[in-house]
């Protein structure tokens, strides 16, 4: 039964990946050119979304993150209200990569499903321990980053304080080693190959280029859903 929901989880989070283009093409462009006046114009939309390859490296990505995330998971109600999220985080990643921007047209909305979907599950259920315990997730990843943000603003988005809420709420409702490891894996995910770079090619200056952080947020939210009931046992023992 394992292998048949990872199938499923692969299969429908890869149709929904097909859309990622469609939905970045969408977008409106902002009002202003975001970019640092040092950095290249920001990229059109609809320009990503063109680019050669997109829509299958995108049903790729999400159809992989879907089955990792359903054999993690297992058979759970939860597993059905995060599978929706995979191709919308898939699309946050392709479009913060190439723009550095992570859109509030999609951020969230996603929160707000989420945070719909889990009292709908606490109505449902009458347990409210899942979420009460996502609400801390997204207070906590949501101010944690604020204050990143507002300390070294230069290094890091407010579109990454927003994505934060989401991931934390989706952790949190997981459990605690979910949201500590999700957390935790972002940074490590992101600066030891910066770290591992710069030594290689011994420049430092590569330490202090600005990189978007999104992507790695949301490949350490994947680990953090992996390895988070191993690091749960391990903390209890």
């Amino acid at each position: 039964m394992t292998v048949l929901l990872v199938l499923l989880a692969g299969v429908a989070t890869a149709a929904a990946g097909l859309l990622v283009p469609t939905l970045i093409r969408a977008l409106p462009e902002p009002e202003h050119d975001e970019s640092a006046e040092d950095e290249d114009p920001k990229p059109l939309y609809v320009d990503v979304a063109s680019r050669r390859g997109q829509r299958w490296r995108s049903a790729l990505g999400s159809g992989a993150a879907g089955a990792v995330i359903a054999l993690a998971v297992g058979w759970d109600w939860w597993l059905v209200a995060l599978l929706p999220v995979v191709p919308v985080c898939t699309a946050l990643a392709v479009i913060d990569w190439h723009t550095r921007l992570l859109p509030s047209r999609i951020v969230l909305p996603a929160t707000a499903y989420g945070v719909v979907v889990g009292l709908l599950g606490w109505a449902l259920s009458g347990d409210h321990t899942d979420v009460l315990r996502a609400a801390i997730g997204l207070v906590v990843a949501r101010s944690f980053y604020w204050v990143l943000w507002f300390v070294h603003s230069a290094g890091m988005g407010f579109g990454d304080v927003r994505l934060a809420a989401l991931l934390g709420f989706a952790l949190g409702h997981l459990g605690w080693g979910e949201l500590a490891v999700g957390l935790y894996a972002g940074f490590l995910v992101f600066g030891i190959p910066g770290l591992l770079l710069a030594v290689v090619r011994w420049d430092r200056s590569l330490l202090r280029s600005a990189f978007p952080f999104g992507p790695f947020m949301i490949i350490g939210a994947l680990i953090g859903i992996v390895l988070g009931p191993a690091a749960t046992a391990w903390f209890s023992s």
